[in-house]
Order: C-alpha cells, then sequence, then structure tokens
C-alpha cells in the first residue's frame, strides 16, 4: 500500500511538468493568433512567475495546515482547469487570467513533494522524481507540436488538459490512500521505517508519519519557522543559485523555439521538437543521476552538470545549424542533476527542522529570479539579435559554478 502511494508522487510530479513547456513551443505562432509582440513572452512569463513565488512562499504553513496529499490533489485540478481555459481563451487578457491560476496550482504542491523527498528519500529518488517531472515536459511539447504542424495551437492546450485532468483524478482517488497509509504508520509506530529508510515502502511510511505530524503544528510553530529561515547561514546564496539555475533553464523553454525559428528559419513544429529533445535531455539525465548518487556526491553532480551545460551553450552559440540539436540535449543532460541536487542538499546544509520553509523560500526566491533573468535576456534578444540566448546561458553558467562554490563554503561546517 505504501508502495502504491510512491507511484502516486511519480505520477504528480508527471502533472506538474506538462503544463511548464507548452507555452514557449506555442507562442512563435500563439502571440500571432492573439495580435501580440514576441517580445510578450516575457511579460507573460514574469506574470504567472510572481504568482507560483507567491504561493512558493507560503507553502510552508498551507502544507502543514491542508497536508500535502489535498494540496496536491487540488493543485492539479487548479492546473487541469487552467490550461483548458488557456486553449479556449478569445484574447491575452483570458489567457493571462487562466495561467495565474496554473501558477497559484504548480507553487504549494511543487514545494510539498519536493520537501518529502528531500527529508526521507535518499539522493537518488529526489533525482527519479524530478525525472518524471521530465516525462511531462518532454510530452507536450510533442503533443503540441501535432497541433502546430497543422497551424493551431488550441489543440495542444486542450489535449493536455484532458491529460492533466486524468491525473487529478487519480490524485483524488488516491486520498483515501494517504490517509490509510498515515493511520497504519500511526498504529505500529516509526521505528521500523527509521532502521529500513532504503526501502520503498518504509520510506513511504515515514512520509506519511512526518505529514501526520505537519498537520498538527501549531500557528505559533509556523510563525517561529517563517522568522527563521533568514538565520540560515547560505541560504540567500542557495536560493540564488537556484534562481540561476530556474532563469536557465526558463530561458531555453519560453525562447528556445524563437531563437531557432528567428535564427536558423526552422519552422515552429520542428523548433517544438527540438526543444522537446531539451527537455528530454533533462528526463534522461536525471535518471542517469538518479543512479550517480550512490557513487558520487550532490556537489560532485552539480559541478559536472553545469560544465556540461556550459559546454552545450557554447555550442548553441556557434552558427552551423547542425549544432542546434546536439547542444540543446547536451544543456539538458547539464541541467538534469542540478536542481534536484541541490534540493537535496537542503536538509544538510541547513537546519533540518527547517526544511520545508527553507525549501519554499529558496523557490519562491528562484522563481523571481528566473523570471526575472528570462525577462531581461528575453526583452534584449527581441531588441538586438537572439545569439543573447546562448551568450547569456553562458554567462549564467559561470555565475552559477561561481555561487555554488560559495556556498559550499560557507555550509561546509554544518555538512
Amino acid at each position: 500500500m505504501a508502495a502504491l502511494l510512491l507511484i502516486v508522487i511519480y505520477i504528480a510530479f508527471i502533472s506538474l511538468g506538462l503544463p511548464d513547456s507548452l507555452f514557449g513551443v506555442a507562442w512563435p505562432l500563439m502571440h500571432v493568433d492573439l495580435g501580440m509582440s514576441l517580445g510578450f513572452a516575457s511579460v507573460f512569463t514574469v506574470i504567472v512567475g510572481c504568482c507560483t513565488a507567491a504561493f512558493s512562499f507560503v507553502a510552508g504553513p498551507i502544507i502543514r495546515k491542508a497536508g500535502t496529499n489535498r494540496v496536491t490533489a487540488i493543485s492539479v485540478i487548479m492546473t487541469a482547469v487552467a490550461l483548458f481555459g488557456i486553449g479556449a481563451s478569445p484574447n491575452i487578457v483570458w489567457v493571462i487570467a487562466f495561467a495565474i491560476l496554473m501558477g497559484a496550482g504548480a507553487g504549494a504542491v511543487d514545494t510539498g513533494l519536493n520537501d518529502f523527498v528531500s527529508k526521507h528519500y535518499k539522493s537518488r529518488h529526489m533525482s527519479w522524481l524530478h525525472c518524471f517531472w521530465g516525462v511531462g515536459v518532454t510530452a507536450s511539447p510533442l503533443i503540441m507540436a501535432v497541433f502546430l504542424d497543422n497551424g493551431t495551437w488550441r489543440g495542444g492546450y486542450r489535449s493536455v488538459s484532458y491529460i492533466q485532468f486524468s491525473l487529478g483524478a487519480i490524485m483524488v482517488l488516491s486520498l483515501p490512500l494517504w490517509k490509510r497509509v498515515i493511520a497504519q504508520v500511526a498504529a505500529r509506530g516509526d521505528t521500523a521505517a527509521d532502521e529500513a529508510a532504503d526501502e520503498a515502502t518504509n520510506e513511504a511510511d515515514e512520509e506519511a508519519t512526518d505529514e501526520a505530524a505537519e498537520e498538527t503544528a501549531t500557528p505559533h510553530l509556523e510563525k517561529k519557522k517563517r522568522f527563521n529561515v533568514l538565520k540560515e547561514r547560505g541560504v540567500l546564496f542557495a536560493a540564488l543559485s537556484l534562481a540561476l539555475y530556474c532563469g536557465m533553464e526558463y530561458l531555453v523553454g519560453v525562447w528556445g523555439a524563437s531563437y531557432l525559428v528567428g535564427r536558423d528559419a526552422l519552422s515552429p513544429a520542428t523548433a517544438a521538437r527540438y526543444v522537446s529533445m531539451y527537455y528530454g535531455g533533462i528526463m534522461m539525465g536525471r535518471f542517469i543521476t538518479g543512479l550517480f548518487t550512490i557513487k558520487f556526491s550532490n556537489k560532485t553532480l552539480i559541478r559536472g552538470g553545469i560544465i556540461c551545460a556550459a559546454v552545450g551553450s557554447a555550442l548553441l552559440l556557434q552558427p552551423l545549424a547542425v549544432l542546434n540539436l546536439p547542444a540543446m540535449m547536451m544543456i539538458g543532460l547539464g541541467f538534469a542533476p542540478i536542481f534536484p541536487c541541490t534540493i537535496d542538499s537542503t536538509k544538510d546544509r541547513f537546519n533540518r527542522e527547517y526544511s520545508a520553509d527553507i525549501i519554499g523560500f529558496q523557490m519562491g526566491f528562484a522563481y523571481v529570479g528566473a523570471f526575472a533573468i528570462q525577462l531581461g535576456a528575453g526583452y534584449l534578444a527581441t531588441q538586438t539579435t537572439f545569439i543573447v540566448i546562448p551568450a547569456a546561458l553562458l554567462l549564467f553558467n559561470v555565475l552559477l559554478f561561481a555561487d555554488v562554490e560559495l556556498v559550499n563554503k560557507m555550509t561546509a561546517k554544518t555538512n
């Protein structure tokens, strides 16, 4: 039963990935249909990002009050409604309204599931969890590409919304499963789970026990935890590293297709498939990362990922169109370990008691920074040349490497 709960958590992350890559690949056609400029993509994503960030910042208290199971089910349904609404929107105002709803749904569940896996699963499970996010984020551009071939983007959004509604139904049906697992663990205690934490069933039981404890937290404790987050040495720089990473990930996701269409005159459908291969690189890389965590530390995997992404960015900067696809895949492979390994390191770098709030703070900060980065780089690219995109990627990889090393140094005594 507890193993089944683990499967549900993986499915939840597929649903989290489905909406993330749709907008970027649809926008080259979408902006024409809606009568908007190409550069408006940055403004749109910043609006959505601010909403997502806001919910990430307050995710800790929400999760403790409602429970991760309820937050997950509600969030998946919210994103399904939002995706369907975007596909049916007559103008950009309605698109933005539904996108805000989608951002709100993503913020809290992202923090909750990351916190669960960080505290109660080995590092490989964190990477595999985000591998399932990669399944969703890789599949949606391929679905959209089918409709772009026929000159429409709306069908792509509606089709993905149907998948999301199906996953939402699974989340709702799984609510009793969470309750049963919590009851089982409460009845027998968690000693056995602590002694065999590497077994999937016991790990899932541990999660359920922790959720039960979180749900009984007092409002006073919530306020205390929120207040203490910034007192942790290195938290701001750790949040900055996620902001830099997410900025690069979103930069490729939002502007990658426009870059390929604008510089190399690829069709929107072909560019969408290239972006899908970028996300496929992230997905494959995270599966491999999960295996590598057995032999290598999070620090080593993060360093290797940044170097790989930097090389891919340099290839994308070259004028040879034949290098575009391998460059996109190489960037994806390099990005793969950075986010899950950084999140997994939270419990080791900082006070474990505050992990949910620290992760929520880091992710909220990451969303704000990420959308600011892609707004600036995207605007500059549309006003000058799209070469700005790979050049910015290369620069941010260098900055990320320096920031990661600074965080490692600042938190060395607590690791």
